[in-house]
């Protein structure tokens, strides 16, 4: 009997270590921060059905190979968990190949010559656009483009440009192209054309966000397949930083219509990065209601339910998050950080935000809130507060979006309500004008990052890339612990500041929240989702001012390369040739440093 069970024993001790495999990936001579207590540094990680099933030294997690483990060497670089961003903006660059992108470029001087080259090259019944993501003082010569500068650079093509949501530009023949200074030419109230001392319309345009979103959408829109390869393109370049996750904060298309690209990228298995989206309920109809439009849709039209991942195979891959970032235009507390601060009358905020946070709640509908400035935060926190009495929150997941300038007496009410704040790095590039408007003494503490950091209220920081700032989340981590803006002045003052560690927190852990994924993000952990970064110097002991530099040599998706540079590029996957032939990506890349031969096909 005894020799039966040896026998029986053996055999299926056999028949077991034949049926078992090695890692699908191991990633071995890193210097891995994990994020957890107990083991919060290593040197080596396995992956195993796209999640880390063993984290430990490189001896011990080497033994876990077979003949069919993907084996990387580190050499030594700095492994962190992937970033995300849980305030971004994909969807709405359909059109991203059609755009000069000006993030990071360091002169002025260059960045008309890039004008000047895109216009030559840019076919009749295109326009060049340049929409976003750049600063006057990220430049040497600390200004504007003047409109004769900018008219010289693109003369024979029409022209669009604009700073953030503060400032734009058209040159004739785009004033020409939408009859500017005629019937013909209608924008919302507040937009204002600038005229020069004789009168004449110069080409400058102010107004608010909505002017902005106004005016591109007169311009020449993307084909079907370049919208696939615009979103293809701004997934690489989030790729490119390290960024493994995003929230879509709300497109100007939304759910489900304006999702079509980003289903043709699920279809073909080419969806680089975990796609979440928050749904804006925008009509065309002035007198619809957002949230009953949003109703609407989920329920209806293409019924989905909070929580539910549309994708096939991505877990976390396509999934509803609720709505937002505006619940109605009425209570947008438009930002601009050139002109004062946009208060909205409390009884407004008040009537429309009690009616509509009642509806969201009864159906269970989370919500994230464009709050910027605290008195605009008061009074919705007055009318959350009273519906929360009578149709309780009950533990449903909320935020308050931006709030550069909410109070800690705020954040402690936005904390007892269940709710986060996720906030943003605009002050990176836009700290100065700030500083200018409001005062140098008011930007330092603007956001109170320490205060709300050590407070432990859900947080996390964005980018709300990519018209206000840009994707890059480094530029983030540099502002967080140098304190230091784009043009290198300090806006955020010493004990305003977050160590390195911390900082980490924000684009990892503290943004899985927003998610309601904590269990699977932000760590280099067994169970975890094995998305990571391996960074091309190492975070925790560059320079302060070599933060903002920093980018990933390899970034991992659910254990597949999606992203890989230097050594690391034989791994990455071939996207398709950027379309159309003549798009400043092709030519320029994405943020300012990337090879042009880089931003076509590898």
């Amino acid at each position: 009997m005894k020799q039966t069970i040896t026998l029986f024993c053996t055999a299926m001790l056999s028949i077991g270590l034949h049926g078992q495999s090695g890692a699908d990936m191991i990633v071995h001579h890193a210097k891995i921060t994990t994020q957890t207590a107990a083991q919060p540094t290593a040197s080596a990680l396995a992956v195993k059905g796209g999640r880390i099933y063993a984290v430990g030294n490189d001896a011990e997690i080497l033994a876990m190979k077979d003949s069919h483990t993907k084996i990387i060497d580190a050499q030594g670089r700095r492994l962190i968990p992937g970033l995300q961003d849980s305030h971004i903006h994909p969807l709405n660059e359909r059109n991203f190949n059609h755009k000069v992108r000006w993030d990071g470029v360091p002169t002025l001087k260059r960045a008309l010559e890039m004008l000047k080259e895109q216009a030559a090259r840019t076919p009749e019944g295109q326009w060049v656009r340049v929409t976003g993501g750049w600063s006057p003082y990220q430049f040497a010569e600390n200004r504007m483009p003047t409109p004769e500068e900018l008219s010289k650079a693109v003369p024979n093509r029409p022209l669009l440009l604009h700073y953030a949501y503060n400032w734009g530009f058209l040159n004739q023949p785009a004033r020409k192209a939408l009859g500017v200074g005629t019937a013909k030419f209608q924008m919302p109230d507040g937009t204002k054309l600038h005229k020069d001392k004789k009168g004449n319309y110069n080409g400058v345009i102010t107004g608010n966000t909505f002017m902005f979103i106004a005016l591109e959408g007169l311009t020449p829109g993307p084909t079907p397949e370049e919208e696939v390869s615009s979103l293809t393109y701004v997934i690489k370049e989030l790729n490119r930083f390290g960024i493994t996750s995003v929230i879509e904060c709300a497109s100007i298309i939304g759910y489900p219509e304006g999702h079509a690209p980003l289903q043709t990228l699920i279809r073909e298995n080419r969806l680089n990065v975990r796609f979440p989206f928050v749904d804006l309920g925008l009509d065309l109809n002035p007198d619809s209601n957002w949230v009953d439009n949003e109703i609407e849709r989920i329920t209806k039209l293409a019924p989905i339910s909070p929580g539910q991942n549309l994708h096939p195979t991505m877990e976390h891959g396509h999934e509803y998050e609720g709505t937002g970032e505006l619940i109605r235009p009425e209570l947008h507390d438009h930002e601009n950080f050139d002109e004062p601060a946009v208060i909205i009358p409390k009884e407004k905020i008040m009537k429309y935000a009690e009616e509509d946070l009642r509806k969201l709640i009864e159906k269970r509908i989370p919500f994230r809130m464009h709050l910027t400035y605290n008195e605009n935060a008061t009074p919705f926190l007055d009318a959350l507060e009273k519906v929360n009495r009578t149709t309780p929150l009950d533990g449903m997941r909320w935020s308050i979006e931006h709030a550069e300038t909410l109070s800690m007496e705020n954040v402690e009410r936005v904390r007892k309500l269940g709710g986060g704040i996720a906030l943003d790095n605009k002050m990176f590039l836009h700290g100065d004008a700030f500083a200018k408007t409001h005062g140098r003494e008011k930007a330092l503490y603007t956001p109170r990052l320490r205060a709300m950091f050590d407070s432990g209220i859900p947080l996390a920081m964005t980018s709300d890339a990519f018209r206000v700032s840009s994707c890059n989340p480094w530029l983030g981590f540099s502002w967080m612990v140098t304190g230091k803006s784009v043009s290198g002045s300090t806006v955020l003052a010493q004990d305003n500041r977050l160590t390195r560690e911390e900082a980490l927190k924000l684009y990892t852990i503290g943004a899985a929240w927003f998610e309601n994924q904590e269990s699977d993000k932000g760590r280099i952990a067994p169970g975890n989702l094995a998305d990571f970064a391996l960074l091309d110097a190492d975070y925790f002991t560059v320079a302060e001012d070599e933060i903002k530099n920093l980018a990933a040599v390899l970034t991992v998706v659910g254990g597949r390369v999606v992203y890989g540079v230097q050594e690391y590029r034989s791994l990455s996957p071939q996207l398709p040739d950027v379309v159309p032939s003549w798009s400043p990506i092709k030519y320029f890349g994405g943020y300012f440093g990337e090879q042009p031969d880089s931003a076509t096909a590898r």
